[in-house]
Parts: C-alpha cells; structure tokens; sequence
C-alpha cells in the first residue's frame, strides 16, 4: 500500500502521518526529513541538494524524486506514506512514472479537510521547541510548563508563519496551489477526502474506512 496524504497548513499532517505509518506498516515519508539526512550524509544527491538549499533556492523535483527513488530500494515491497510530497501536477505525474518503474501505484490520496477557522486556531496556538523541535499547541497540547519544553526544556516559540496575519495568506496560496492536484487524483479515481476535525484516533478511523473502502 503506497499513500498521499496531504491537506492545509494546521490539518495534522504530522500527528495522523505517525499513526497511519505504525497501523499500517508503511514507511513514513516526509521529504524534507529525506533531504536533511541525504544532506547532512553528503550523498550525491545531498551534495546536489544542498547547492540549492544554501543559496536559498527550491530543490528540483529530480532530486526529491530521486532520493523517494533510493529509499523505494532501500525498503523493497514495504508500502510508504508520501507526506508533503507530491504538491504539484507535474511532481503526482513524476511519482506515478517512479512508482510505475516497479509496477507498484499510489493506492490513495488522502486529503484532510479542515475549515478555515479551526485551522487558524491551531496554527496561532502552535509553539515549538527551539531546541528539539517538538510541537505544543496553548490549548490542544499545552506543555507542563507555559514556555517551556516537556522533553528538554528548550525555549517553546512561535514560527513566524504561525503568526495570525500571515496565516490566511498561506491558506489561500495553498488552496490555489493544491485544487489542480485534488483534481489530478480525483481523475485517477484515487482521490479521498476526510473530515480532519476531532480526536487523532477519531480522524484516523476515517482514514482507515476510506482506505479500505
């Protein structure tokens, strides 16, 4: 089983990704996390990456799609969870030409919908760690300490895109970017949406039932 998941900036991306990839098995994929490393271990393609990365510029598709590539090898039959990757047209058609290479497909394209409001709320009240970059929320997740991280007492901040007058610019430059790719896969008969308000456990249920429906 091979999945997208992708959705607004505050959807839950992050927590519904660690839940999907133990119950389901599959590696968890998050390209940025595959840049770091392939990065940070001077691979050809990090080298290659990072030429980009430290002048301040997008890293190719032909990079990420070759590092997805690399770790397709290196995990063999076992399925991914594709988070944050593709956000294009033309990155979903490039997954579908490496994914077609081995004969496998991108089983489902999960899209977690969430309302504009409840979306501002999260991303206003999101502080992380400075130091370790774990996630809080003042009011979802509040850490034991106001200010402070529960795991290593790092400084708790808020990114500076969290910040509420720039955050419904990000929603709607995401909108804009995303809706040619819900209807990329919803002509692939590929594309689910799921309701992304209520209990992680709740939301994943949701997901389950549409993955296997």
């Amino acid at each position: 089983m091979n999945l997208v998941l992708f959705g607004p900036p505050g959807a839950g991306k992050g927590t519904q990704s660690l839940i999907i990839s133990e119950k389901f098995d599959i590696k968890h994929v998050s390209t940025g996390d595959l840049l770091r490393s392939a990065m940070k271990a001077k691979t050809p393609l990090g080298v290659e990456a990072g030429s980009f990365v430290n002048k301040g510029a997008l890293v190719p598709d032909s990079i990420v799609i070759g590092l997805i590539k690399e770790l397709k090898v290196q995990i063999g039959k076992r399925g991914m969870l594709l988070d944050g990757f593709p956000r294009t047209t033309a990155q979903a058609q490039a997954l579908d030409e490496l994914m077609a290479s081995d004969k496998s497909q991108i089983s489902k394209a999960i899209f977690l919908e969430v309302k504009p409001e409840f979306l501002k709320d999260r991303l206003t009240g999101r502080r992380v760690c400075s130091t370790c970059g774990a996630t809080f929320h003042i009011k979802l997740k509040p850490p034991q300490i106001a200010g402070v991280c529960d795991n290593c007492q790092g400084i708790l901040e808020q990114r500076a895109d969290d910040r509420a007058e720039v955050i419904e610019n990000r929603l709607q430059v995401y909108e804009k970017n995303t809706a040619p790719l819900k209807t990329y896969y919803q002509n692939l008969k590929k594309f689910v949406s799921v309701d992304g308000v209520g209990e992680p456990e709740t939301i994943f249920k949701r997901i389950a039932q549409v993955v296997y429906s």
